[in-house]
């Protein structure tokens, strides 16, 4: 029994951490699906995610190793899912979900069966999101809102666009993670 990653993407400011929290305590009793925790080159208190925290060089070690499944670099951080973390999820026919970046979709598709959930928003409220984070600055903000990376064509796609309340957007994530359309 083989199971699948649904990688989560989408620009910054779409909610999609928000909508994966919700998501996961929807599904907190269904043992189909599990949320894989992140490694990113991020200190725990700067927000966000839950993800596990690594200094740059224990992230470098780390992906030496072959500890990490998919990795990848973006806004001066380094992220990576765990290879046993995912590929235990994966061989026992769950549904392993991830929030990736779309530059390492061809790998991800190449090396487990994958779905898409592209979670997006409007411009005005991907930009007034962003603004009200405070974690960036505006020049910050505008290159995040210009940056437009296609998805690989032929991966299966479900979008969710998550510019009304929380408990919409997530009940749409729900849907998608079990089975179904957004």
């Amino acid at each position: 029994m083989t199971g699948v990653l649904v990688a989560v993407v989408g620009p910054s400011g779409a909610g999609k951490d928000t909508l994966m929290e919700a998501a996961r305590a929807a599904l907190a009793g269904d043992e189909r699906i599990t949320f894989i925790r992140r490694a990113v080159t991020r200190p725990a208190e700067a927000g966000g995610e839950d993800h596990l925290p690594l200094s740059r060089e224990a992230f470098i070690a780390e992906r030496e190793a072959g500890g990490f499944a998919l990795w990848w670099e973006a806004h001066g951080l380094l992220y990576g899912l765990p290879r046993a973390a995912l590929e235990e999820a994966v061989a026992s026919g769950r549904v392993a979900v991830a929030n990736l970046s779309r530059r390492v979709l061809g790998e991800a598709a190449a090396r487990h069966p994958l779905r898409v959930l592209e979670i997006t928003a409007s411009p005005a409220t991907l930009a007034a999101r962003l603004a009200a984070r405070g974690r960036e600055s505006a020049a910050d903000v505008t290159r995040r809102l210009s940056r437009q990376v296609p998805l690989p064509a032929g991966l299966p796609v479900e979008t969710v666009v998550n510019d009304g309340s929380v408990e919409a957007g997530a009940e749409r994530v729900v849907r998608v993670l079990r089975g179904g359309r957004a």
